[in-house]
């Protein structure tokens, strides 16, 4: 093997909004079309790939006259209708040329979530694929009701590329990668070239979220590495107007910043858990309850518990915090928030005698607990 890794069968790639919108507000047709290119230069040279594309938004935004990424929810979902049709026309016409069908699929979180659509969309995804497509995904902005909860598609590339074992992920954006310090305040930070412990990161690396025109920032990306690497799939971060980024990605030349793959690959159903689900609420633990989940994976039991916030039912997701205010777990909650609310800080036999046997429970079992620091 030369290079970071050996070239990939399968990548999916992600190219963010804001390095596909022009100056003048509309779609970037030559920045999309040379893109496309890339992309046939690819499968030619023998990898398969999955183009998740955002860039609807931002089309629409310029076919409807608007020069500011709309806050509201109707605006952005009629962007969305807009835009999606002009973005898949424009990879189409650079696919026929080369022989090559675009297959667009819009998912949504459900799609991940619930078992039957998630093995759905699976195999839909790869029918395309053996048929020779180009599958061209998209969160299913028109009729979301969690606005862009994905992060600019970066999160729903990551899940995607753990759907479908894809050796790599590709997250093409208008930053070089991941710099050792903030390029805005520090133009001269430079870019890391490999990142071994995501987890490791230091947050004031990492920022938050991007331009106006994108809902996604470096932050989002490496939330989107590390779903990556914990389904063994290696991440690069790069910039998707540097030419040629693509086939250097692909044949591990060292450009941008190479999130290295885990050894282990978290099963699917702790994944969705962990990374899919949208949080409803936080459990807040004491340091004798967060020393036992990271150390001995045990359930959360009420004793641990703090206090709990937020409007989560009994099988919501929740966030499980430390004291020191840090995310350590994910998990499905037994109780909603006013149950979970009454058990802090009692034993589970106390909680039985006290509240009644519904509350014998651990308040999330660690069979739906996902650790995550």
């Amino acid at each position: 093997m030369t290079g970071r890794f050996a070239r990939p069968q399968l990548a999916v790639v992600k190219v963010g909004s804001s390095s596909l919108r022009g100056t003048d507000g509309r779609l970037d047709r030559p920045q999309v079309t040379q893109l496309a290119e890339q992309l046939v230069a690819a499968r030619g040279a023998g990898t398969r790939l999955v183009l998740v594309s955002s860039g609807a938004v931002a089309a629409g935004m310029g076919l409807l006259g608007l020069e500011r990424r709309p806050v509201d929810l109707p605006t952005l979902q009629a962007c969305a209708a807009v835009g999606q049709s002009e973005l898949i026309q424009t990879y189409q016409r650079v696919f026929e040329r080369a022989g090559l069908a675009a297959g667009q699929v819009l998912l949504t979180q459900d799609d991940f979530v619930r078992r039957a659509r998630y093995l759905n969309a699976r195999t839909s995804l790869q029918r395309l694929l053996d048929l020779g497509a180009v599958p061209i995904i998209n969160e299913n902005d028109a009729v979301a009701t969690d606005e862009l909860s994905y992060g600019d598609n970066d999160h729903l590339a990551a899940l995607v590329a753990s759907m479908l074992d894809a050796q790599l992920l590709v997250l093409l954006s208008d930053v070089a990668g991941l710099h050792d310090g903030d390029p805005r305040k520090d133009p001269d930070a430079p870019v890391i070239a490999q990142v071994d412990d995501v987890d490791a990161l230091d947050g004031t690396m990492i920022g938050g979220t991007g331009s106006y025109v994108g809902s996604g920032g470096m932050r989002t990306k490496v939330e989107s590495a590390r779903v990556a690497v914990r389904s063994a799939t290696h991440a690069v971060v790069a910039d998707a107007r540097r030419p040629g980024v693509l086939a250097d990605v692909l044949d591990g030349v060292e450009v941008g910043t190479w999130f290295v793959a885990g050894q282990r690959r978290l099963e699917a159903r702790r994944l969705w858990i962990g990374f899919a689900l949208t949080v409803r609420g936080r459990v807040h633990v004491d340091t004798g309850a967060a020393d036992a989940l990271r150390r001995r994976g045990t359930s959360l039991l009420g004793v641990g518990v703090i206090r709990a916030d937020g409007h989560f039912a009994v099988g919501d997701a929740v966030e499980v915090v430390d004291p020191d205010g840090n995310v350590l777990a994910r998990g499905l909650a037994n109780y909603d928030v006013a149950s979970v609310t009454q058990l802090a800080g009692r034993s589970t036999r106390d909680a039985a005698a006290e509240l009644g046997p519904a509350f014998a429970r651990e308040v999330i079992h660690r069979d739906d607990l996902v650790v995550l620091s």
